[in-house]
């Protein structure tokens, strides 16, 4: 079976350039990888040039229009069986093809999702929000697994492979950002599809590389899961709260001591107990303190972050 990567870009050269190298290194090689620049004033045409006898590459310039069209650009454009989707922030583990074939042999996949993970040359600052994004402790603890917040398994954009029958009955993206792949990800479920998890299929995954960058990505994820709600109001969960609850809990806390001593004290003893549970399961899981305590400012940011998006869309839309 054949495949075809394709990964959307905008601005984001370097990225990319590790990206090409990681799969150039696959032990599998029956794959192509499609480039959409997706309007980008730093471009990766260069980059690719230098990939075109190490992959079979193509790359494509288009005027910018979103993620979610500009893969589709690329599924119209693609020769494989089947499409996998891959951010250009992504570092590909060199047998992940081997495992996603081998997989879909035994288990086949209409379409899968495949979880993320941190890269031990990252940044500390790239560890922490990887931290923040999977710990059990934040709403990122639902990436990656067999359960999406309660309910059937959605694949991310990041790490998502479908079939070419999956492309033809659904023609790919109908929304360009906001929870443009969880829509994508019902429509598939809708339509009869298997999709599943390949638990083996994991990606390095870069994500922001400063906290600024972090907040607004988060605050941009609040939101598209209240655009998403408009659509299918099911797909709001109760744990799709605990975020604006966690932020408003915490902007509360100096209010409590004008009104409660008891309920004052009481909400610093479960914050600090919080931020030690942390701090030592990050420190403990990434062998650094310096990482343990950054993921303490990666938790707070995504879930203020998250909550203020998700309010704003909410209540002042």
């Amino acid at each position: 079976m054949k495949y075809s990567v394709i990964t959307p870009v905008y601005n984001r050269p370097e990225e990319v350039r590790e990206l090409l190298e990681s799969l150039s290194k696959q032990t599998f090689k029956n794959f192509e990888v499609i480039i959409i620049e997706d309007g980008s004033t730093s471009k990766c045409e260069e980059v690719c040039a230098s990939f075109q006898e190490k992959l079979d590459l193509k790359y494509f310039y288009k005027p910018n229009s979103g993620q979610g069209y500009s893969r589709n650009y690329g599924f119209e454009r693609a020769t494989g069986d089947y499409f996998v989707q891959l951010d250009s922030d992504a570092v590909i583990p060199e047998k992940y093809f081997e495992i996603v074939d081998n997989s879909l042999k035994i288990n086949w996949l209409d379409a899968y999702g495949g979880p993320d993970a941190a890269h031990e040359n990252f940044t500390d600052i790239q560890k922490a929000i990887n931290y923040s994004m999977t710990s059990v402790f934040t709403t990122g603890g639902i990436r990656g697994k067999n359960k999406n917040a309660g309910g059937q398994f959605h694949p991310r954009s990041f790490n998502f492979g479908i079939s070419r029958k999956v492309w033809e009955e659904t023609q790919g993206y109908t929304m360009t950002r906001m929870a443009e792949d969880i829509e994508f990800s019902i429509r598939i479920l809708s339509k009869g599809f298997k999709v599943g998890l390949i638990e083996d299929a994991y990606i390095y995954h870069k994500r922001r590389t400063d906290f600024g960058q972090f907040f607004k990505q988060l605050h941009f994820f609040g939101r598209g899961r209240i655009n998403l709600a408009r659509m299918f109001p099911s797909e709001l969960k109760l744990v799709h709260y605990f975020p604006m609850v966690f932020t408003l809990g915490c902007f509360s806390i100096p209010l409590l001591f004008f009104v409660s001593k008891p309920l004052y004290f009481l909400a610093v003893f479960v914050f600090l107990l919080y931020i030690s549970m942390i701090f030592i399961d990050s420190s403990i899981s990434n062998k650094s303190l310096k990482v343990g305590f950054l993921s303490i400012v990666a938790c707070f940011i995504q879930l203020i972050g998250y909550g203020f998006g998700f309010m704003q869309e909410k209540f002042f839309k």
